[in-house]
């Protein structure tokens, strides 16, 4: 049947890419390492230290979640080899359906996957911590800001990865004018360092009484939540620590002892903020933790920027500076200004269905890489 014989030629495509990706996740070294794991968990004092034993714990599920990923697809891939060749044995139409499905299942995993490889960067395996300012627009913004706190939310249920609030600033009507949320999960920093920006609404304002079209602005910062210490040298007397209280649900303390940290370091202006631990003391260190990483990408950039000779420069959270722009209003349309990646179905990527933009960042990033080099 030619249906069979295109199936046999597509599935045929993708036998040296599983092999690439194999090789690229170093699979043989991963079991080898999860064997070592699996051994020092049996020593007698493992769980003396807690902080080493769940490291060592994440590492094993890190591990072990690769693994199970990869086996699951090569399972796939298999799977419709059989079925192909039943149906030549058989000569049954009626298993192309079948194969067909489980090839558009097992073709969408494997490209999934397979931009997992691109995922090289130092802490990309992290969790990340994203921000949302609201820009330009008031209320506006504001009330944008929690469509885009919703929309990443989402995305991270979709992802199996949990989210939590480390601080907020309500809007005076509606919304955020700031929100920073940790979300867990393996690759999370991979994958959302591409959404780091300002991001532009455009719409008909639930705001104003006449029914204007209204475009709002709010710049996302995202880092990765580094666990282990950074070494970065920070000056006591470069640090601005003031307390504040918490303004949201979280226990009996809440609204009644200043247990919010905001740390301003002066020499760069950076300023970050947690109010979601329990104490003042958690607060400040899991802020000291956010101003290393931030002052370690900070580096980071600056040395990027020296040797390819190019200054970055900070951009207002306004108008000719997004990298994203998302159309309700007269057409719906969200497009990525770097790649230009579009999606017509606005709707559908505000409640999380982000990754067509995530992955066409991870492409054209590590094509571009590729071409400095």
């Amino acid at each position: 049947m030619v249906e069979l014989d295109q199936f046999k030629y597509t599935l045929g495509t993708y036998e040296k890419p599983l092999i690439e990706v194999r090789d690229s996740f170093d699979l043989a070294n991963k079991q080898l390492r999860i064997e070592e794991i699996e051994g020092i968990m049996e020593e007698p004092n493992f769980w003396d230290s807690t902080e080493k034993s769940q490291a060592y714990m994440k590492e094993l599920k890190n591990l072990k979640d690769v693994l199970a990923h990869y086996n699951g697809i090569k399972q796939q891939f298999d799977d419709i080899k059989t079925l192909i060749e039943m149906g030549y044995e058989e000569n049954d139409p009626t298993l192309i359906p079948e194969i067909q499905e489980e090839m558009d299942h097992f073709i969408e995993e494997f490209e999934e996957l397979r931009l997992d490889t691109l995922l090289s960067g130092e802490y990309d395996k992290d969790n990340a911590i994203l921000t949302l300012h609201a820009g330009a627009g008031g209320t506006e913004s504001c009330d944008w800001a929690s469509m885009l706190a919703r929309m990443y939310q989402r995305w991270a249920d979709k992802k199996g990865y949990t989210t939590e609030i480390l601080d907020f600033l309500d809007g005076e009507e509606a919304g955020y004018k700031s929100i920073t949320m940790q979300i867990n999960g393996m690759n999370a920093y991979g994958h959302l360092k591409s959404e780091r920006g300002v991001h532009r609404l455009v719409r008909i304002s639930p705001f104003n009484a006449a029914g204007k079209r209204q475009t709002s602005f709010v710049s996302c910062d995202v880092m990765p939540d580094i666990e282990e210490d950074i070494d970065i040298e920070i000056n006591d007397d470069d640090l601005r620590i003031d307390t504040y209280r918490s303004s949201g649900a979280g226990g009996q303390h809440v609204n009644k002892t200043s247990s919010a940290i905001r740390i301003t370091h002066l020499p760069t202006g950076i300023v970050v903020q947690c109010q979601n631990e329990r104490s003042q003391f958690q607060n400040k260190d899991k802020a000291m933790q956010m101003l290393k990483a931030k002052l370690y990408l900070k580096k980071q950039e600056e040395n990027q920027a020296k040797e390819s000779g190019i200054r970055g420069e900070v951009k207002d959270i306004n108008f000719g500076n997004q990298i994203r722009s998302y159309v309700l209003q007269p057409y719906t349309m969200v497009k990525d200004h770097r790649m230009n990646a579009e999606v017509a179905n606005a709707l559908s990527v505000l409640d999380g269905n982000i990754d067509p933009f995530i992955n066409a960042y991870l492409k054209w990033i590590n094509t571009t890489d590729n071409n400095k080099e």
